[in-house]
């Protein structure tokens, strides 16, 4: 073997001993990245800002892979799970969606309809009502033509199905107001009285209740105006 024929077998080994360095560095780097970010999963997030109490599908959410340790416990993995369902709030695009971020779903019974008011630090009992709480719903007419100002109470014994978050609105002078959404689980009949109270009422009220209140409030009053204080309850068309 000639001294070329020598340099040339050693290049070839040392060639050899690199390749055999590089790979090994190579798959040691690729594991420890591996063995730092792990397997995949795919979550939701909101491909566009998506208003409060809008519904979820894939027209507002995509698919996206995230380390399967990064994501969070409550991260929504399939699409299934949110398709028709909404947030109580706004959110921002690129969001990934989280099953505590959810509305519950509905528990009504067949008879049951739902609707949602509007409420205040004040006339939502300053914010002490729960999901699952029971609570009278009170309004007060003052500016309805034909109708006596009076206190009257609508309904009684009103399960809160969800509080939504706060959110700020105009109001009827142009100016804003900060009210909390409430969603409430009513008969048919109920829901239109306290539909119309909402549209036309000066004030709605929720009135907590006691755990045990029972179902004997036969004695309670349904209704208070100027006649229960000594004087004339006038309707406005009379004034």
């Amino acid at each position: 073997m000639n001294p070329r024929q020598r340099r040339g077998i050693l290049f070839l080994v040392a060639a050899g001993a690199l390749a055999i360095a590089v790979f090994t560095a190579v798959s040691s780097y690729v594991s420890q990245v591996e063995s730092q970010v792990g397997p995949k999963t795919t979550v939701y997030q909101v491909a566009e800002p998506v208003n409060a109490y809008s519904p979820l599908g894939p027209s507002n959410l995509e698919a996206v892979e995230v380390p399967r340790r990064w994501a969070a416990p409550t991260a929504v993995t399939t699409l299934r799970e949110l398709q028709g369902r909404r947030v109580g709030f706004q959110l921002a695009a690129g969001t990934i969606v989280t099953s505590d971020m959810l509305i519950p779903s509905t528990d009504l019974s067949p008879t049951e309809r739902e609707i949602a008011i509007n409420v205040n630090a004040v006339t939502g009992v300053a914010g002490r009502v729960r999901p699952g709480d029971r609570v009278d719903i009170v309004a007060v007419f003052a500016d309805v033509p034909g109708l006596s100002k009076q206190a009257r109470v609508l309904t009684r014994d009103v399960r809160i199905v969800s509080v939504g978050g706060q959110q700020i609105v105009p109001d009827d002078a142009g100016l804003t107001e900060s009210v909390i959404p409430v969603t409430l689980a009513l008969e048919p009949k109920q829901s239109l009285a306290v539909t119309y109270a909402a549209a036309f009422a000066y004030e709605v009220r929720l009135v907590a209740l006691p755990g045990d209140v029972g179902t004997n409030r036969a004695d309670e009053v349904k209704d208070f105006d100027a006649g229960d204080l000594g004087g004339k309850a006038i309707p406005e068309e009379e004034e």
